[in-house]
Formats: structure tokens, C-alpha cells, sequence
């Protein structure tokens, strides 16, 4: 009986090494122009994260026979203050793994923490990089590096929107071949997205998923609506779900009595099938852009 109880405990701290997802930082040598800082240690408590000096994507892969080659960065909200890492990064990443879709959740540079000296262009400076390094390793993660989208939370909706209506264009000049990539989302998807309402969005923009509820905390629902008409304007593709009651922050929905709410990722997946992003184009040029 002990043996069969220390095989167990053997086999069970073996599948926990296995599956303890690989970190990536986004500049070998820290951020550029803070490269001082990459060594000053993050701090996490309970469902955050902050203090991040050298900024990441963890990365979370399908099993590869589920695999359907699409990724999303996944952009944690907390008001560029904190990251809702567990709530709004690890659980996302979880879901979009069990719906065949590689996940990336990105530790950014938060300019709003007390004393930072960090501002909203390195968090743009961050999404882009992560989006380029996606793509940069696209055969080794099993995608298609022209179905890498980006889902963002709250203040991760202001990320998404500072990368998404910019056309993303690598430096072909680059002496890192990473910052040669396309860094512009082909898709994203905003939940209760939080930020100002982009001044301008050309067509040609990502598709675009958008679900916040009607009784947000924050008016989020307006900022959500006022970009939903601008996408409209633009003709880019768009769905908009505006969910009757759950206020801010319900995250994955697993915390709410809502039906609506706590069932909402199926709409984003819904959205994700119809929108042909969970199917391998017939012939998938897989080189990055």
C-alpha cells in the first residue's frame, strides 16, 4: 500500500513538472531601454500580479490532436495597476486550450503602479513584440501564424486597441528578425473593454468580437457600444453581445449565478467557428508576417 502511494505521489509531481507552462520573455536582454530592471522580482498575491519589469507571454498549447493552429494573446485586465493574471489570463488560456486554440498570456508593463516609470507607449511596445514573437515561433507552437488574434479584458482592451488599428508592420531593417514581423492582430476579441474609444478605426481593421453587460461598473458599456458603431462605420466585421446584468469584472463567468454570464466563452467560441478561425485554410501558408 505505501508503494502504490508513493508511485502515485511520484506519477502526480511528474505530470506537474509536465505541464508547468514555459514563460517567455519578450527581450532576451530585458526591454529595451529598461534593460536595469529585468532582474527586479514580480510580486503575485491571491489573483494578481504586479511589478513586471521584464515583460512576458506564458504560453498554454492544445493538446497537438486538438490543435486547430489558431492562437490568441491574452491581454489580463486591472486597470494598468495590477494584472487579474489567474482570473483573466491563466482560466482564458484554459478555456481557449479546450476549445483547440493555442493561448499566450502576457505580463505587460503597468504605468499606472505607484512609482512606475512606464508609459502606455511601452505597453504598446510589449502587445507588439508578444504578437511578433508568436509568430516568430509559429512551427514550434503548432499555428498558423496568419490566425493569431488577441482576446483582452478591461484595461487588456485598451491593449488590444492599441495594436490593433496601426497597420503592424515589422522593420525589415531590424537587427532582431523578430521585430521584422507583422505585429498587428488578425483578430480580437474585447471584454468589457476599458480605455479611451480609439480616435480613428480604418477598415481593413481585425474582426471583432465585443461582450461587456448593460449595468458595468465603469461605463465600459458605452466605451464598447461607441466602438461597435465605429467598426460598423469602417465595415469591419463585427459581433457585439450586450449582456442584460453582470457589472465589471465577471472574468470567465464561473463566478456568477448569470446564465448569460457564466456561460459566455461558448459565444466567443460560437463566434470564433463562425468566423472560420478555428479552421485551417486549405492551404495555410505558415511562414510568418
Amino acid at each position: 500500500m505505501k508503494c502504490l502511494l508513493a508511485l502515485t505521489l511520484a506519477l502526480s509531481a511528474t505530470a506537474s513538472a509536465q505541464t508547468t507552462p514555459q514563460v517567455i520573455h519578450l527581450w532576451p536582454n530585458g526591454a529595451p531601454g529598461f534593460e536595469s530592471r529585468k532582474d527586479i522580482p514580480e510580486q503575485a498575491q491571491d489573483y494578481w500580479v504586479r511589478n513586471v519589469n521584464n515583460p512576458s507571454i506564458t504560453v498554454y498549447l492544445p493538446p497537438k490532436e486538438k490543435a486547430t493552429g489558431a492562437a490568441v494573446l491574452i491581454a489580463p485586465g486591472g486597470g494598468f495597476r495590477e494584472l487579474v493574471f489567474n482570473a483573466e489570463g491563466v482560466q482564458a488560456a484554459q478555456f481557449l486550450n479546450s476549445i483547440g486554440v493555442a493561448a499566450f498570456a502576457l505580463k505587460y508593463r503597468l504605468p499606472q503602479e505607484k512609482d512606475s516609470p512606464y508609459s502606455m507607449d511601452n505597453v504598446r511596445q510589449d502587445a507588439n513584440r508578444a504578437m511578433r514573437l508568436i509568430r516568430s515561433r509559429s512551427a514550434e507552437f503548432n499555428i498558423d501564424p496568419h490566425r493569431v488574434g488577441i482576446l483582452g479584458f478591461s484595461a487588456g482592451g485598451a491593449v488590444a486597441s492599441l495594436i490593433a488599428y496601426t497597420p503592424g508592420d515589422g522593420d525589415p531593417s531590424a537587427p532582431d528578425p523578430i521585430d521584422r514581423l507583422n505585429g498587428r492582430p488578425d483578430f480580437q476579441m474585447l471584454v468589457y473593454p476599458g480605455g479611451d474609444v480609439p480616435d480613428n478605426i480604418p477598415a481593413g481593421s481585425p474582426p471583432t468580437f465585443l461582450l461587456v453587460a448593460n449595468d458595468d461598473d465603469y461605463g465600459c458599456d458605452k466605451t464598447t457600444l461607441a466602438i461597435y458603431q465605429k467598426l460598423r462605420a469602417a465595415n469591419v466585421p463585427v459581433e457585439a453581445i450586450f449582456l442584460a446584468k453582470g457589472r465589471h469584472a465577471f472574468n470567465m463567468g464561473d463566478r456568477s449565478k448569470l446564465v448569460t454570464v457564466n456561460t459566455w466563452p461558448q459565444r466567443m467560441a460560437d463566434w470564433l467557428t463562425d468566423s472560420g478561425f478555428l479552421t485551417p485554410a486549405i492551404k495555410t501558408d505558415t511562414s510568418p508576417h
